[in-house]
């Protein structure tokens, strides 16, 4: 066949990863799904691959060899000369003439607005937010964790939970009901046991990340420590979105915050309505959105952006994946 498409969308995870092969005129040519991209875990090559896989089944689907520009969202894509490495090694793929590889936040940015210009933060295992405006500039930060200031996303804030929790059962903090519910949701009685039954991994340390739902489950039962952590949680969030907005010179403009990630999707009443109130004091011009449009929509708006695509086509394609 041999026609070339106009972009290639591709929206890499840890978890999963979604490609799309878009036409001129904004029609999906072909979707597909892979498996997660980890490049620290596997190497590049590695995490390439796996993307690889995807990219041939959408061609093979759409009946292309080729696209104009791959717009590759991509998670561990956290530093500029990262984003070289992997732009580099999708290249020597030979799927587009141009590429462009973006953190995979930028993804969750792009799907949910209309134009490019907004903030996003995200919240899932880890935190991040990024922020863009329709001049090119962005706002970032490195995301790596607590050695580059984060705090919260669900793997933190378990491990929060927990430090609140062993100590309220010892005596060195003060009570919290969550000295009961955490332990009781891997089947044991005490913190001890808990704490026991994870070091020797009889808890698989990967299942720490089910106790977040915990945390918020306590807090809505009115536990003031839970509760706190929920509010620390709220500002946190907030803090990110203001320190963005600042930088992009967006705090006098009525800008959309887009809220994604599985702890803010899950929109609990005490963190929505916090970050709401929070915003509305630090940030007032911006506009709090929940973000449910599929990542690799982002980045096939991005990629559109790029080539200089018209209005009707970047609604097509919002069409087919809102649809």
């Amino acid at each position: 066949m041999g026609m070339t498409a106009r972009v290639l969308a591709v929206d890499a995870g840890n978890s999963k990863t979604d490609v799309a092969v878009v036409a001129a005129d904004g029609e999906i040519l072909a979707t597909a799904r892979g498996g997660g991209f980890r490049p620290p875990t596997v190497g590049v090559e590695t995490a390439v691959d796996s993307v690889a896989a995807a990219v041939e089944r959408a061609f093979a689907a759409a009946g292309v060899e080729s696209v104009e520009h791959v717009s590759a969202c991509l998670a561990n894509a956290d530093f500029p000369v990262e984003e070289e490495q992997l732009a580099a090694a999708l290249h020597a793929r030979g799927w587009g003439a141009g590429i462009e590889v973006r953190n995979d936040t930028f993804a969750i940015l792009r799907a949910g607005i209309t134009e490019p210009r907004g903030v996003a933060v995200v919240c899932g295992a880890g935190i991040n937010c990024v922020g863009m405006r329709p001049d090119g500039r962005t706002a970032r930060f490195p995301a790596l964790g607590r050695i580059s200031g984060d705090w919260g996303g669900g793997w933190g804030l378990a491990e929060e939970a927990l430090w609140f929790a062993a100590r309220a059962e010892d005596g060195r903090g003060e009570p919290t009901a969550l000295a009961h519910t955490l332990p009781a949701h891997f089947g044991h009685t005490t913190m001890l046991a808990l704490i026991e039954a994870l070091h020797l991994e009889q808890v698989a340390s990967a299942r720490r990340h089910e106790l977040t739902p915990v945390l918020f489950a306590t807090a809505a039962d009115g536990d003031p420590v839970a509760r706190a952590l929920v509010d620390r949680l709220a500002d946190e969030v907030v803090t990110m979105a203001t320190v963005a907005l600042t930088r992009l010179e967006l705090l006098e403009e009525e800008t959309p915050v887009l809220l994604g990630g599985g702890v803010l999707a899950a929109q609990h009443p005490q963190l929505s309505d916090g970050i709401r109130d929070l915003l509305a004091v630090r940030a007032p011009k911006a506009v709090p959105l929940v973000v449910t449009a599929s990542p690799v929509l982002g980045a096939a708006l991005l990629g559109l952006d790029r080539v200089g695509a018209a209005v009707e086509v970047h609604r097509r394609v919002r069409a087919h994946f809102e649809g």
